[in-house]
């Protein structure tokens, strides 16, 4: 088998890879378990000290990176910048405080919770942030102490290699953070070896379900972080102009692919109208090309599968009878592209309110108040983020509280921060990443109590209960 680096722009494969054998696998776990065994001795300073190395590689050479990034996966180059400068910052930011994240917690005199790493925990990542994704984990799970083993998605394979050398060159231990190239099927093999502690995996619905199952077999933690139909909430008291502009910028970020991007938007019948032509003004008005362009705002999605997946589910939506309100077409040309669209007069029965749109697709619903705004943003199997736009203080109230997701974002579109746990409920996952909350998943919560010299409750007596 081998991985393709196959530019979504042109069409063309530019690079391939041989996957790793059964043999180099074997011998790469065996790294990992080595260098777990170095990483969990290592001072907080020590690990902050190789933390810090690699953000300022990665500082060092966004473009390079970046051009790796839009190359695989079509994002534009700005936005892949973007991600890497993220990236950097991210590490710096669990560089700085995971002492204090993971610092003893004094019960009582006598008893206190100690944070110490699993072990090699297994990350199997997407493609859509190629970079981010795995930092979200390799962040915080270096600095506890753990060690990666990455499994990232078969179509960005420069990407997992760089991710690999990075942490090499920074001058972590052998076997610290280590990439397998390695298929979809080699994965549940990979979760039972007794060398891999646990599993992080972010992607599709599918991925999650048969992670899990694998996983629980073998009663192995695991953190998932699976698809989302993110809605966007507009009432009758919020800044319309600035509601639709980031509107626009929250659907289509990253080419319309990430899983935190505003899909349905959800709009009270009062401002309906006015919010509505401005919103479809601006998707009308961004430009598809070259993601290489600066002046392009959309570049490629990600295969042609993936747009041809997106087509089917608007021709499904057109055929039921939603209006197109701009786009709603490929262009004619090489390359994965597709026009940014925006879907009025949806139903529940259209594939677009049933299934996750990755891509650049909006669909808009009116609504008549507060009370159906809800009901509809919560009309739906995932519960990743959200996003409320009011300047009522008890609208914001009543949102904020009912709406069923990880995450409530007012007045501002979603996004992931190295501060705040990022995670989901339903079937958008479980456990979280990023923030104390996050880097606990892959921490063993030690209880420890040392009975004082004069505690005659250090001898139990017979019958009591202490379980």
């Amino acid at each position: 088998m081998t991985f393709a680096t196959t530019n979504p722009a042109t069409g063309e494969v530019e690079k391939t890879f041989d996957a790793h054998t059964p043999d180099e696998v074997d011998e790469r776990l065996a790294r990992a378990a080595r260098g777990f065994e170095e990483m969990r001795k290592m001072r907080f300073g020590d690990r902050a000290r190789l933390m810090r190395s690699a953000a300022d590689l990665l500082e060092g050479e966004v473009p390079d990176a970046a051009r790796i990034i839009t190359t695989e996966m079509g994002k534009t180059f700005a936005s892949a910048k973007a991600e890497v400068a993220k990236c950097a910052l991210g590490l710096r930011w669990f560089a700085d405080h995971t002492e204090e994240l993971l610092a003893d917690e004094r019960i009582d005199d006598h008893s206190y919770v100690r944070y110490e790493p699993l072990g090699p925990v297994l990350a199997i990542m997407p493609w859509n942030y190629p970079l981010w994704q795995v930092m979200r984990y390799a962040g915080p799970g270096l600095m506890a102490g753990n060690v990666g083993v990455l499994k990232h998605a078969a179509n960005v394979p420069q990407s997992a290699l760089y991710i690999e050398e990075l942490f090499r060159r920074a001058g972590y231990p052998e076997g610290a953070f280590t990439t397998l190239l390695v298929s979809s099927s080699d994965v549940a093999p990979i979760i039972c070896d007794e060398r891999i502690v646990a599993v992080t995996l972010t992607g599709s619905e599918h991925a999650g379900s048969a992670v899990a199952e694998t996983a629980g077999r073998v009663l192995k933690k695991c953190v998932l972080e699976l698809g989302g139909s993110d809605p966007f909430v507009v009432t009758r008291t919020a800044d319309l102009a600035r509601a639709a502009a980031v509107g626009v910028t929250a659907r289509v970020q990253n080419n319309g692919q990430s899983c935190i991007a505003a899909k349905r938007f959800i709009v009270e019948a009062a401002v309906y109208d006015e919010w509505v032509d401005a919103f479809v003004s601006g998707m009308a008005a961004l430009t598809v090309g070259d993601p290489m362009d600066a002046a392009t705002d959309v570049g490629p999605l990600v295969t042609e599968v993936q747009r041809k997946e997106i087509a089917s589910q608007v021709d499904d939506a057109r055929d039921k009878g939603a209006t197109v309100a701009c786009g709603g077409a490929a262009p004619d040309g090489p390359g994965w592209y597709y026009q940014p669209t925006v879907l009025l007069d949806v139903t529940t029965e259209m594939r677009v309110l049933q299934e996750e749109v990755f891509g650049p697709v909006a669909t808009v619903e009116k609504v008549a108040d507060i009370d159906e705004a809800i009901r509809v943003a919560n009309r739906t199997q995932y519960g990743l983020g959200s996003s409320i736009w009011t300047n009522d203080e008890e609208e914001t109230r009543r949102l904020v509280s009912g709406i069923q997701a990880g995450q409530v974002f007012v007045n501002s579109m979603v996004a992931s921060s190295p501060e705040l746990p990022f995670g989901g409920i339903k079937r958008s996952g479980y456990g979280r990443e990023l923030s104390g909350m996050g880097i606990k998943e892959f921490c063993n919560a030690k209880s420890v109590r040392a009975a004082a010299r004069d505690d005659r409750s250090a001898v139990p007596s017979p019958g009591s209960v202490n379980e």
